[in-house]
C-alpha cells in the first residue's frame, strides 16, 4: 500500500522545463516500478515514462523521448520527471503510478496506486 503525490506541475513557455516530484507514503517503496502518465482534455490516458525499482532501467514514450528523464531516489521515497524542451502537446494532468510487483510497464492497467496528478501546461 503506498500514497502518492504529485507536485511541480505549472505554466512555462514552449522550450521550457519542468521538473516534476513523486512523493510516496509506504515502508516499500523500493519494491515498486514507478510510471508517469498524462491525461489532457478529452484524451485518454497516455504513457510517459517508467522506471524500474532500482532505477536501473528506464523506458520513454517516442513522444517524450530525448526530452523528458524519469529518476529516482529510494532514499526519499521520490519519483522524478524531467521535462526539458517542453511543447504545447505536452500540456495535460501528469499523474505518477506503482506497480507493486516491481514491472517495468507501459500498461496503465498493471499499475497499483496512483496520485492526484498536477497540471502542466505549455503555452506557444
Amino acid at each position: 500500500q503506498v500514497q502518492l503525490v504529485e507536485s511541480g506541475g505549472g505554466l512555462v513557455q514552449a522550450g521550457g522545463s519542468l521538473r516534476l516530484s513523486c512523493a510516496a507514503s509506504g515502508r516499500t517503496f523500493s519494491n515498486y516500478a514507478m510510471g508517469w502518465f498524462r491525461q489532457a482534455p478529452g484524451k485518454g490516458r497516455e504513457f510517459v515514462a517508467a522506471i524500474s525499482r532500482s532505477g536501473g532501467s528506464t523506458y520513454y514514450a517516442d513522444s517524450v523521448k530525448g526530452r523528458f528523464t524519469i529518476s529516482r531516489d529510494n532514499a526519499k521515497n521520490t519519483v522524478y520527471l524531467q521535462m526539458n524542451s517542453l511543447k504545447p502537446e505536452d500540456t495535460a494532468v501528469y499523474a505518477c503510478a506503482a506497480d507493486k510487483f516491481g514491472r517495468l510497464t507501459t500498461n496503465e492497467k498493471q499499475y497499483d496506486y496512483w496520485g492526484q496528478g498536477t497540471q502542466v501546461t505549455v503555452s506557444s
